[in-house]
């Protein structure tokens, strides 16, 4: 066990889109964990749009990174020491201070996985807080109902994909839109119905090919053009999922929103944003069902996988310039032995 811990810290707040040069890479002693806590050697970390959000110093539903200081986020490692009753050497777990290849964890800080029933890359995605997200913003916030037209943003990220196969198990119709042609490929491999490349289609023109008829539910997690794109697509009564919204997180001065707004009062559309975290007693049927379609190929995963602590931030600002497929992961750890 080497005694050096590598970490990612934040030194300058970006302004508009993140640069290498607001990261550094440190170097600390490997922490000791004191009683009631363990030591894990991280193994994947998360790398998620809502850090943008963290890297402002603007109040939140989250406290703003502190310049100097590691940055935080979802990861998965092994526990190698333990000071903490329930909790063994050996054991596998999730927690939130990823951006460090080593961390100590209260225990009450961190959730057991199991890795011989799934990778241990899928507990920060498909079945982690992305999958939940999906779940949660599908089921609780958009009341998803079998067989409507269902229209999803950023379709090929995280929690799109997830979003849109869910969808289809449900038996929906579900459209698409990503950002390249590859993408495009994949989600119709994945079972879209429809999927195009918002770079060099038209939204409106698109949407009225897909849904003649019109959509249902919008799952949101772009914001912008695509917004107003979807409230003129919405039939009456129709609903909008507002996960996110990520082609405003860079932007120096405020963007107007969409010229559309009226279409609220007139369809009577429902409009709901949601923070995932306040969802968290819905883990263990989102666990139970997702589980299944995960195991028996119904849904799949993909993650585009940047190896190395110190490619964090490169990770970090490709996913913020739609550069992954599926979620995106930086390794920086071991996996477990098979």
């Amino acid at each position: 066990m080497t005694d050096v811990n590598r970490e990612i810290r934040l030194v300058s707040r970006p302004q508009g889109f993140p640069r290498p040069e607001d990261f550094e890479l440190a170097e600390t002693p490997v922490p000791e964990p004191a009683e009631g806590e363990i030591l894990v050697r991280n193994a994947f970390m998360s790398v998620d749009p809502y850090m943008r959000g963290r890297m402002n110093d603007v109040k939140s539903y989250v406290p703003p990174f502190q310049i100097g200081e590691a940055l935080q986020g979802g990861v998965v490692g092994e526990v190698v020491a333990s000071r903490a009753d329930g909790i063994a050497e050996g054991d596998w777990v999730s927690h939130m201070l990823g951006w460090r290849e080593w961390a100590v964890v209260e225990a009450r800080g961190a959730q057991p996985i199991d890795v011989a029933a799934a990778r241990p890359e899928a507990y920060l995605g498909v079945l982690g807080i992305t999958g939940l997200t999906a779940y949660v913003g599908l089921f609780d916030i958009g009341r998803l109902a079998d067989g409507e037209t269902v229209f999803v943003s950023g379709a090929a990220g995280a929690v799109g994909s997830i979003a849109g196969q869910i969808a289809k198990v449900k038996g929906c119709t579900v459209i698409g839109s990503t950002g390249s042609p590859e993408k495009v490929a994949w989600l119709r491999e994945i079972g879209f119905d429809h999927a195009f490349d918002y770079k060099t289609a038209d939204l409106r023109t698109e949407l009225a090919e897909a849904a003649p008829r019109g959509i249902e539910l919008y799952f949101d997690n772009v914001g912008g053009d695509h917004l107003q794109a979807a409230l003129g697509a919405l039939r009456p009564h129709g609903r909008v999922v507002a996960c996110g919204m990520i082609s405003r997180y860079n932007d120096e001065q405020p963007t107007p929103g969409p010229t559309n707004l009226p279409l609220v009062v007139g369809k009577r559309l429902r409009l709901q944003g949601f923070i995932v975290s306040d969802h968290l007693d819905r883990r263990p049927a989102f666990l139970a069902e997702l589980g299944g379609w995960l195991r028996d190929g119904t849904v799949v995963a993909r993650e585009t996988v940047a190896d190395g602590i110190e490619n964090a931030p490169g990770a970090f600002i490709g996913l913020l310039r739609g550069e992954n497929l599926g979620k995106m992961l930086v390794k920086v750890g071991p996996a477990p032995s098979s």
